[in-house]
């Protein structure tokens, strides 16, 4: 492999890793806020235990995100160089309110949370947990507005004399056509994960405590936490879709080519007829007969345009426009503008149909613990397990189709990815970096599954009525 292929590969590697921590912590911080906020408001011991006990299990995952995600943002300087220096100038402004401004929430308030208990006003205290969910989403925005931009980009001007990006609007930046889809579709996806999770714990230990026979209120706290994360997984899966919806008729518009790879369409159907939509394709994603097993008429026209008869064009009509518009001196750095049709195709599969599947487990939850039943069947556990995996892959699934159906581009009709490579950097560095890297990830990954399976075996501590803390009395790491 050259520089390219391994520079590609160490930053999909540590992005999917990145972000299965991402929408845990955004979904997670959510839950623990409600949880704290109902305390202070019913003064039910089971809401302070919750909010206890899934506050250890964020805490856990906050701080592998962080670790991950600073890595993640050095492979600009790294790998990238000569994208950096092109887009810089844009690129930079969201990244940098997202660590002076969202970033600095999330870190300052949930200290503030963790160390809190007993030494700030309770109001207070809960407001803390609100903050650092406030900081997360920040903290998504910006970030999203950042790739957006490489998606679609606005509020530049190219300055001829350096060959860079230079910003020209930065409100049209934080307000591009993508970023208003795809925020919104990522943040409830992200209050999917955290539904499942807390689904998928309450549920196990609901079961656990009464195959063990343990105190009925264990068993009623537990089955709250199961039932309300299932309601978080119905209710965030249909914002998924609905922002999704809306994301794909924006992404028809913006980018027709990975539309039309989303679904193999290579060839424009003609005037007056439909585009089709193949839930299951085999073979036939180069071009040639595709043989679909299941096939929904007109769903892909709908999807793009709003209509069942609207026109979505195919790959080969776009390859031939991009060479008209970008000219070959483009198509001979990036070889076809059309992108691994593959990979596209599957990832926007297997995206919702993980969507779909927590959806089912969720009406199935609420369904199998009605009137104080518990699902005590052992193939239940296999669920237990799927839910929540299956969600933070379904996440990744989309950013897959999403940075994949974009290429050869990295910042759409402006730079190729081939281009974007530091000049500098042979492979043998790029290799030693990414080995370094990939082991690093795999032991912290250890460490994370370990810790969390740990805390929620041990389950929700005993209600304990807080106390005021002495002013003398050290900080401990313990709530």
């Amino acid at each position: 492999m050259d520089v390219l292929d391994l520079a590609r590969w160490q930053f999909a590697i540590t992005t999917v890793y990145h972000y299965f921590f991402v929408p845990v912590t955004i979904g997670l911080s959510a839950i623990v806020a409600w949880y704290h906020s109902r305390w202070i408001r019913t003064r039910n011991e089971d809401h302070l235990r919750m909010a206890k006990f899934l506050g250890k299990l964020f805490t856990i995952n906050f701080a592998l995100g962080l670790v991950t995600g600073i890595v993640q943002e050095f492979q600009f300087g790294m790998n990238w160089s000569t994208y950096s220096r092109f887009v810089g100038d844009i690129f930079g402004a969201p990244l940098a309110l997202e660590a002076l401004l969202a970033f600095f929430l999330e870190s300052t308030f949930l200290g503030l949370w963790i160390f809190g208990w007993g030494r700030i006003p309770e109001r207070l205290h809960a407001a803390t947990m609100w903050i650092v969910h406030i900081g997360t989403v920040l903290s998504a925005y910006f970030i999203l507005a950042a790739n957006s931009f490489m998606q679609h980009p606005v509020g530049y001007r190219i300055n001829e004399t350096t060959g860079r990006a230079e910003m020209a609007d930065f409100w049209a930046v934080l307000t591009n056509p993508v970023q208003l889809v795809a925020f919104p579709h990522v943040i409830t996806a992200c209050y999917l994960v955290g539904g499942a999770l807390v689904m998928a714990v309450g549920l196990h230990k609901l079961r656990q405590n009464s195959a063990k026979g343990g105190p009925s209120a264990d068993r009623r706290m537990y089955r709250h936490a199961a039932r309300l994360g299932a309601v978080v997984v119905l209710v965030a899966g249909m914002g998924v879709a609905i922002s999704g919806d809306l994301q794909g008729k924006v992404m028809t518009e913006v980018q027709p080519m990975k539309m039309a790879a989303a679904e193999a369409l290579y060839e424009t159907p003609p005037a007056g007829e439909c585009a089709p939509f193949s839930v299951l394709t085999v073979a036939g994603l180069g071009g040639e007969n595709p043989k679909h097993i299941i096939e929904i008429p007109c769903l892909l026209s709908f999807l793009g345009t709003g209509s069942f008869d609207g026109q979505v064009q195919g790959i080969t009509n776009l390859e031939n426009e991009y060479r008209a518009s970008f000219g070959d001196s483009e198509l001979t750095q990036a070889d076809t503008y059309v992108p691994p049709i593959a990979m596209t195709y599957w990832n926007f599969r297997l995206m919702m149909a993980t969507g779909f599947f927590a959806m089912a487990v969720g009406a199935w939850v609420l369904w199998a613990t009605r009137k104080d039943r518990i699902p005590l069947q052992r193939w239940v556990f296999g669920l237990i397990v799927l839910t929540p995996i299956s969600t933070v892959l379904g996440n990744s699934f989309g950013w897959i189709f999403t940075e994949v159906g974009r290429q050869p581009w990295v910042v759409f009709g402006e730079m190729t990815t081939r281009t974007a490579v530091s000049p500098s950097v042979g492979t043998a560095d790029v290799w030693t970096s990414m080995l370094v890297f990939t082991a690093l990830y795999g032991g912290l990954a250890v460490v994370e599954v370990r810790l969390l399976l740990d805390y929620i075996r041990r389950g929700a501590e005993p209600f304990e009525t807080p106390r005021l803390v002495e002013d003398d009395q050290p900080l401990e790491f313990s709530y």
